[in-house]
């Protein structure tokens, strides 16, 4: 039964993530740097779930527990590196939030359809370049005999601590790409935001304000992401005495919820994708 409601949000997600992108990619007018971010986002999102929904319906409902080592490393890369993606993307979203506010005269020079794609392009490498020499450390791993996972995706250190060699390197670099990511995004989102909001505070007219309120939606979504992310990083390494079960379910909330969220936050909170939705 736990799996009719995550079957129902990930029907949200998909359905909600394609209907951005097509609304989008249709109206020239949304070709803008904020509406193409969230297209990168709706895209990544949509990975992001189908990596491990599908599979994970699979176990509750016909029992398929079992999954190929090169699978689970596929699956692994796909998952790892586009939760880098949705972190850079939301990084970027930041960026264009500040320059929209603070210097709203030069962001369409600054923020230029190809500058949008550039910094698309960087995001998915630096997320590939991450991750892939994860992959290849654990396909060096020698397993034994316990080979369950205790979770209902591959994740990376729960596959690591499934081998009987020595897994200090992979645990180590797994710390430092999250540490990476996690720390050079959420730096420049802060940075981002107390930029905009000194802005806001010492602007003398509403416009900067107003602006400011389109925001708010996308922290919503940050601490969607971001919460339950390091809640399942740090429990990983850190947080032995708390319950397995409470550990797998944020684990899969993490990379459920926020492509649920996002296009139900955007597309009601964003009154020209609405416009253009109804």
């Amino acid at each position: 039964w736990i799996a009719f409601p995550f079957f129902i949000m990930y029907a949200i997600a998909v359905l909600g993530n394609i209907t951005l992108l097509l609304v989008i990619k249709a109206d020239p007018s949304l070709h803008e740097p904020m509406y193409l971010f969230l297209a990168m986002l709706a895209f990544t999102d949509l990975v992001l779930s189908t990596s491990t929904l599908p599979k994970m319906l699979a176990i509750f409902w016909m029992g398929s527990g079992k999954i190929g080592f090169v699978s689970c490393l596929v699956q692994l890369f796909f998952i790892h590196t586009f939760s880098m993606v949705e972190s850079g993307v939301l990084m970027a979203m930041a960026l264009d939030r500040y320059v929209a506010i603070c210097r709203p005269l030069s962001h369409s020079s600054i923020l230029s359809v190809t500058v949008v794609v550039a910094l698309g392009t960087v995001v998915l490498v630096h997320g590939v370049l991450l991750v892939t020499p994860a992959c290849f450390l654990i396909h060096r791993l020698p397993f034994c005999h316990h080979r369950i996972i205790s979770h209902s995706y591959c994740e990376h250190m729960a596959v690591v601590k499934l081998s009987c060699g020595y897994t200090r390197v992979n645990a180590i670099y797994g710390l430092f790409a999250a540490l990476l990511v996690v720390g050079s995004d959420t730096f420049l989102i802060t940075v981002s935001y107390a930029l905009i909001l000194r802005e806001v505070m010492k602007s003398p007219t509403e416009a900067p304000r107003k602006a400011f309120s389109t925001c708010v939606s996308h922290i919503c979504v940050i601490l969607a992401f971001y919460v339950p992310a390091l809640f399942t990083f740090l429990t990983h390494r850190f947080g032995q005495s708390i319950p397995p079960h409470i550990h797998i379910i944020v684990a899969n909330l993490y990379l459920l919820i926020p492509p649920t969220l996002n296009p139900v936050i955007y597309g009601v909170g964003t009154k020209k994708i609405r416009d253009r939705v109804l």
